[in-house]
């Protein structure tokens, strides 16, 4: 079990060889995964690498397990995963930072938000593509999706697109 399936504020680094990424898109100390073949697992490894471990205060950040089934993704998201090999052998994946700020605004927190206005601002988010995947999304409930689609449309508006 070498790979391993990243989602959250990290995926911004996937872009990091096209452009400089925004501080406020890298403060996490999370890594927000689960391994892609067992994704069961990822509460176990929390245990060893999670928040509060020997792991998280030797290294400065943790393992947050999260579950495949969580987060509100578009249609895609997995044949749109980002591999990158790291030194250590392991193979991770990290979802599209676009799919990522969808789950983000799903969820609808402060920070989440806050990390979506700085990818739009450096061009590491796409306002066209979000408004794209909103389309290719199933939500919770209506009420998710009107939230979302207000967000979204703000920000097309921002950017002199329209939804």
């Amino acid at each position: 079990m070498n790979e391993f399936v990243v989602i959250g504020s990290l995926t911004a680094l996937t872009r990091a060889q096209e452009r400089p990424i925004p501080e406020e898109m890298l403060l996490s100390m999370e890594v927000d995964a689960w391994p892609e073949a067992d994704p069961d697992r990822a509460f176990e490894i929390a245990k060893d690498f999670g928040l509060g471990s020997r792991f998280e205060q030797e290294n400065g950040f943790y393992f947050d397990a999260v579950s495949p089934a969580l987060p509100t993704l578009p249609d895609g998201w997995r044949e749109r995963l980002v591999p990158r090999r790291l030194p250590g052998g392991a193979l991770v994946k990290f979802v599209d930072p676009n799919d990522a700020a969808m789950a983000k605004l799903a969820r609808g927190a402060g920070k989440d938000l806050h990390w979506i206005r700085a990818g739009l601002d450096a061009s590491v988010l796409s306002i066209a593509t979000l408004v794209y995947r909103f389309r290719e999304t199933v939500f919770q409930d209506d009420d998710e999706r009107e939230r979302v689609r207000a967000v979204l449309r703000a920000e097309a508006e921002r950017a002199g697109i329209s939804m």
